[in-house]
């Protein structure tokens, strides 16, 4: 039986990576692709999600969804890092001839968690607010959900502590109120940060080899992909760039490629460690303790690089 999955998403060239890699698997049942603020506007956002739907045929409802954080300021879209059009400013259509759903993320995924209950995954590459939102209007969903999937945070694991602050990853510290609200939820969470996805670099003659193998993909990969690994050559002396948003993709399709701890996990919220990511994971309780009575979720720690680049390389051949 597939995974049926609600993507939730602010493409951004790793974003539109991802979608394509959750979509080529035949594993995935895309239920819906929802969008946020962050990578791009979001108007940018969704009509980046609605062309990479009419370009590859994907079957799936596509919802706008918030465009400011719950509390701290919105801030600017990452264009240096995905370019004006979020899409490394390859040439785009004008107009889609695709509409997105009536219905507000946050509606959407309030809607179909109810009609599949214990079905859906969610798989959240950006910030969380949608997914706060919706624990907001309806607790209710939180027991209905299977898991979800954080593409966001770092813990220290294999020296990774933050890519925007020292002690902070882009998707949380871009609303850390949402992602403590969706990280204290009763529902099962597993969050691939920095620990695991800057373990795992796709080099340019990764995706040359993929642009020449890959008949349905390869191209339209290696094009966005130009402006992302010039930006990480720039900003990290890599000769590629890292493998973030996939990593949460490769975790539904290959748990075992990955290692976890369990505890659970706050987000700080003000101060110079704002969007700082902390697992406990010892049973003491102590005398200040806002960990104890939260439930316990899962983090990982360590990852099968090769195993990772070879699953998305196998998926997308074709």
């Amino acid at each position: 039986m597939n995974n049926k999955v609600i993507f939730d998403t602010d493409p951004g060239i790793d974003d539109a990576m991802a979608i394509l890699f959750a979509h080529a698997s035949g594993k995935i049942d895309l239920m819906g692709i929802t969008t946020v603020f962050g990578n791009a506007s979001i108007e940018n956002a969704t009509r980046n999600a609605l062309y990479l739907k009419q370009r590859f045929t994907i079957a799936t409802n596509v919802s706008a969804g918030a465009d400011t954080p719950l509390v701290v300021p919105a801030g600017e879209p990452t264009t240096f890092v995905h370019g004006q059009n979020g899409l490394g400013d390859i040439e785009l259509p004008d107009t889609i001839p695709l509409e997105a759903d009536s219905r507000s993320a946050c509606d959407f995924i309030i809607d179909t968690v109810r009609e599949y209950p214990n079905e859906i995954t969610l798989i959240a590459v950006g910030r969380l607010t949608n997914l706060a939102l919706a624990l907001q209007k309806a607790p209710d969903i939180a027991a209905l959900v299977k898991e979800v999937v954080v593409m966001g945070g770092a813990f220290g694991h294999n020296g990774h502590t933050g890519n925007v602050s020292p002690y902070a990853e882009a998707n949380i510290i871009g609303d850390p109120h949402a992602a403590d609200i969706v990280f204290t939820a009763k529902w099962p969470v597993t969050v691939v940060g920095l620990d695991v996805t800057q373990q795992t670099i796709m080099s340019n003659a990764y995706i040359e080899k993929l642009r020449d193998e890959s008949t349905v993909y390869g191209e339209f990969i290696y094009q966005i992909s130009r402006f992302y690994s010039d930006f990480h050559k720039q900003s990290a002396g890599l000769n590629g760039f890292y493998v973030h948003d996939s990593s949460a993709v490769a975790y539904l399709l290959a748990p075992e490629l990955f290692k976890v701890k369990q505890g659970p996990i706050r987000v700080v919220c003000e101060g110079p460690a704002i969007g700082m990511t902390l697992c406990k994971t010892i049973e003491k309780t102590f005398p200040v303790d806002d960990w104890h009575n939260k439930p316990k979720q899962q983090v990982c720690t360590d990852v099968d690089s090769q195993g990772l680049l070879d699953l998305y390389f196998k998926t997308l051949y074709k």
